[in-house]
């Protein structure tokens, strides 16, 4: 086993803290920028036993994206589900399979097909504030947008959305006074959401449709039928992804435009921006700060040794402000042309929804544009995000109604 380098030493531990802080959360590139000037990499006695690896710097990050013979996904993710999240935590080669099969289910071309029935959710969420003049963003439009797509992708009634959304909070961000409280909150999270599923397969699998759950129930791999524990694994992580992600990006693209009108007037007067615009958000702002792993076998990274058995977090969202790799990295430039920004990772284990994730971001900002070009946030408040994904805890808006 490896010892802890020269490197690696008590002197960063509390700037690595400051990456799971609300200091980080509200303004995370300056902190950041902090850690690849300290510890790019860095490795420390972890909270509950055992040594914690952080890695931030882009070069790095995306090393480790791709090599997942040595950061491996493989059952890393635990939080309420009994079976795995299906095709998160496993790896290569058996990844590849169940990517196969899902792939295809979230292509350009079924996105597309997709897109004009997302125009009329989007705009038929918009019709419920439109006329107003304020809005509480978070809670009236990017909550109920991604699972209302959700639910019409996968073929389930619109009417079990409160459900989901509680699940999903309560895997996610649960509110509980002790980590054995969470845990609990997160388990019974779990346990619902496998039962739920249980009754909605063998409902798909009674009355079939052409939507993605009924695929999912009728899927195979390697010739043979996906087993009931597989179909729940892709099941869980759908939702999970389905519900929350975009969720926060849009609290995050909102948020930054209402405080930065010359980026927001720059889309409102060239439409042609909007598809960069969102590539340059998702890296600069990146919801999805950090992702874990674990150390399958003893490395080297950065000059600093690891051991088999630590764990790991990628940080996704340093990354994607490495100076190293973007130039003026804490700006949002709406011109910087190629933009190789980790927002939905990399190699094998690369966001299974990222077309979906586009389109939606790209059809909630063109329609919300059209309707709504002018926006502020309500003088006096203050906003805050939650850490790990950024999503906002409330996001007041107020805007001219137009005639």
């Amino acid at each position: 086993m490896y010892e802890p380098s020269s490197n690696d030493t008590s002197s960063n531990d509390d700037i690595i803290a400051e990456l799971f802080s609300q200091r980080c959360a509200d303004d995370p590139v300056t902190v950041y920028h902090e850690v690849h000037e300290q510890c790019p990499v860095h490795r420390a006695a972890g909270m509950f036993g055992g040594h914690s690896v952080h890695v931030a710097g882009y070069a790095d990050v995306l090393w480790a994206l791709k090599h997942p013979e040595v950061f491996s996904s493989k059952d890393v993710v635990n939080i309420g589900n009994d079976v795995p999240l299906i095709p998160l935590s496993v790896d290569p080669p058996d990844h590849a399979k169940y990517r196969r099969l899902l792939d295809p289910e979230f292509s350009p071309k079924k996105m597309a097909a997709l897109e004009p029935e997302a125009r009329v959710l989007v705009n038929e969420i918009i019709d419920r504030f439109a006329d107003t003049g304020a809005c509480e963003f978070h809670e009236d439009f990017a909550t109920p947008l991604p699972s209302t797509i959700f639910l019409a992708l996968v073929g389930l009634p619109q009417s079990d959305l409160p459900d989901f959304l509680r699940w999903r909070d309560d895997t996610i961000r649960p509110v509980a006074a002790t980590a054995e409280e969470t845990e609990q909150k997160r388990m019974a999270a779990g346990r619902a959401i496998n039962d739920y599923f249980v009754a909605a397969l063998e409902e798909k699998r009674v009355h079939p449709d052409d939507r993605l759950l009924s695929r999912v129930g009728t899927g195979e791999v390697d010739g043979r039928p996906l087993t009931q524990s597989e179909k729940l694994g892709i099941c869980h992580l759908l939702l999970l992804g389905g519900l929350d992600t975009v969720t926060a990006t849009l609290d995050c693209m909102i948020a930054y435009l209402a405080q930065h009108q010359d980026r927001r007037q720059a889309i409102v007067d060239d439409p042609e921006l909007m598809s960069p615009a969102i590539e340059e958000m998702l890296r600069q702002q990146t919801p999805v700060m950090m992702v874990p792993r674990i150390i399958a076998q003893d490395y080297e990274l950065g000059g600093v040794k690891m051991s088999a058995g630590d764990s790991a977090t990628l940080m996704i969202g340093a990354a994607n402000c490495d100076e190293a790799e973007f130039d003026s990295s804490a700006d949002v430039m709406l011109d910087r042309g190629a933009n190789r920004h980790l927002a939905f990772g990399g190699g094998a284990h690369r966001c299974l929804g990222s077309h979906l994730a586009r389109m939606e971001l790209r059809v909630a900002l063109e329609e919300f544009h059209k309707r709504i070009p002018e926006y502020e946030i309500v003088d006096g408040t203050e906003i805050h995000f939650s850490a790990g994904i950024r999503q906002a805890d409330h996001l007041p808006l107020v805007f001219p109604v137009q005639a």
